[in-house]
């Protein structure tokens, strides 16, 4: 709601005065995880992470162009309301966040592989309930673990960027349990691609494409995932 109205008001200035990367943007690579699990055989059946950091236009921009993902789809989770919208969403009253349900060969990329493009190119976590121009709980960071492994790895790898002072403020992101994932509605899915104009994605998104190209040159790919 709130980057609704943001747009309504300065979508003609944002247009010609933002570039593809924005000159505030401050690439952050943070180091590769302590603890994480091995890749897998090349016969490894695809898994699946979910995280929440912001709106999920951006999450599910960044994860589409990393190596190893096969699909990425926007949408809600951590809520107690069943199948919910994205007004119920927006109203901050149904508990969930946006969040993006990444799907990936864990043959080609780790859970914790994920993790540091989370922590260095998607999401803020010193900001708490919100990211950029977007405030709410709806916007919180939140890993939400499918599995103990997950869960291990992601409070292993928050221990380990706070014990090293990585940000100058403390990681406020969370760590769930993930009880279940709804696909948000289709007008938000792949949003990024087919809006790469939409003066949200220009100021807001597309300068993390442009430092998970350059922090990430292994990492990225040019095509999108689905």
């Amino acid at each position: 709601m709130i980057r609704s109205l943001l747009l309504a008001s300065i979508a003609a200035a944002t247009l010609m005065a933002c570039a593809p990367a924005s000159a505030n943007e401050v690439p952050h690579v943070v180091p590769a995880p302590v603890v994480d699990l091995p890749l897998a055989g090349s016969g490894a059946h695809p898994e699946t992470a979910v995280f929440a950091g912001g709106c999920f236009w951006g999450m599910e921009g960044v994860f589409e162009h990393v190596r190893g993902v096969l699909s990425v789809r926007s949408g809600y989770s951590g809520g107690h309301l069943a199948s919910p919208t994205y007004e119920d969403v927006s109203s901050e009253t149904t508990g969930h966040a946006e969040a993006v349900e990444i799907t990936y060969d864990p043959h080609l990329i780790s859970y914790g592989q994920l993790l540091r493009v989370y922590f260095s190119v998607a999401t803020d976590p010193t900001e708490l309930n919100r990211q950029g121009p977007d405030s709410g709980t709806s916007y919180r960071g939140d890993i939400f673990a499918a599995n103990p492994d997950q869960a291990r790895i992601a409070r292993a790898y928050i221990a380990q960027l706070g014990a090293a002072h990585t940000y100058s403020a403390p990681i406020v992101t969370r760590v769930d349990a993930l009880e279940r994932f709804w696909p948000a509605e289709d007008y938000h899915q792949n949003f990024l691609n087919r809006n790469p104009n939409y003066p949200y994605i220009v100021f807001n998104d597309l300068p993390k494409l442009h430092n998970l190209q350059q922090l990430f040159p292994t990492l990225y790919t040019p095509t999108s995932a689905p």
